[in-house]
């Protein structure tokens, strides 16, 4: 599949899509906008402390076919492709690749090759992503095939900013901290995408009605999760999310395990909660409803 088949054969996909993301009158257009004007996202003011924050965009590349559709050779020419574009950001803010291809074919050695511990490493930080292959819903898109091939990530000298390549999307486009200002990881992601999109060759694949081309329907739009793990030990006391989940989803809220999707909770409540729409929604809006959500929830964990 290429991003443009969302277009091309729009017949089959819009009711799909519209209906999975709300859209009765079959007639919206998804907008982008990341100005929140000069609101004040500060959890402390919803009685939190840090909070282990992360907002992520997926995109993908105007000329390449989707995950699902590459085969090794391209995987290695994407990413061959992108080393210019690393270089200029470590230019700006430093850091260093980390690729997991064991070669270049032809072309010879990869100067970005991590060894195996190096790659656990990051994925025990959650920096990089686990194996793709041991994933059944990507082996089944097709997604995780010739791994480790065209797989890795950027990330800055200052660990905040990551660019995974490879995985489920071409490029996941992230800011991590652990912090109270969700706007700090929010401004500094939309900072860095501008930096991103400027670099010459970079074009993100979108579409006329649902904005930014990703891999999974459900992720078209902003392609954005914007989430924190959060302590909720009452509403987790048996152990599991199952009483978190049908609280949140009322709220818009997607409730996940501290590892990502289909993992475990924390021992101690921690869960990872972001909200779930992604088209048809602003940027701005998917940060104030994160914000909004944490308080909705906290006053329910309270009760």
């Amino acid at each position: 599949m290429t991003p443009s088949d969302y277009t091309t054969f729009g017949f089959f996909f819009d009711k799909v899509i519209r209906d999975y993301h709300g859209d009765a009158s079959g007639e919206k257009k998804h907008i982008t906008d990341w100005d929140t004007g000069d609101v004040d996202y500060d959890v402390t003011k919803l009685g939190q402390d840090e909070l282990s924050m992360r907002v992520r965009v997926g995109r993908n590349l105007v000329g390449f076919n989707l995950p699902g559709a590459m085969e090794k050779d391209e995987r290695i020419t994407f990413e061959r492709k992108m080393l210019p574009s690393f270089d200029l950001l470590k230019e700006k803010y430093g850091g260093k690749v980390h690729s997991l291809t064991p070669d270049f074919g032809e072309l010879g050695a990869n100067p970005n090759l991590i060894t195996e511990d190096e790659y656990q490493q990051l994925v025990d930080a959650h920096v990089m992503f686990k194996d793709m292959a041991a994933d059944p819903y990507l082996n089944s898109a097709g997604i995780s095939n010739d791994w480790p091939y065209g797989r890795g990530c950027w990330q800055s000298d200052d660990k905040m900013l990551i660019i995974w390549f490879g995985e489920e999307d071409q490029l996941r486009i992230m800011c991590m901290k652990k912090g109270s200002d969700l706007l700090e990881v929010f401004s500094n992601l939309n900072e860095m995408l501008q930096t991103v999109e400027g670099i010459d060759g970079i074009d993100f694949a979108k579409d006329d009605n649902y904005g930014y081309v990703t891999s999974c329907p459900s992720n078209l739009g902003t392609g954005m999760r914007a989430s924190v793990h959060i302590k909720i030990p009452k509403l987790t006391a048996d152990g599991t999310d199952t009483k978190a989940k049908a609280v949140c989803k009322p709220l818009g809220l997607s409730v996940r395990g501290t590892g990502g999707e289909h993992t475990p909770i924390g021992a101690d409540g921690t869960v990872d909660i972001s909200p779930s729409a992604r088209l048809f929604i602003k940027e701005k809006e998917i940060i104030g409803k994160l914000f909004e959500g944490i308080k909705q929830l906290m006053d329910i964990e309270n009760l």
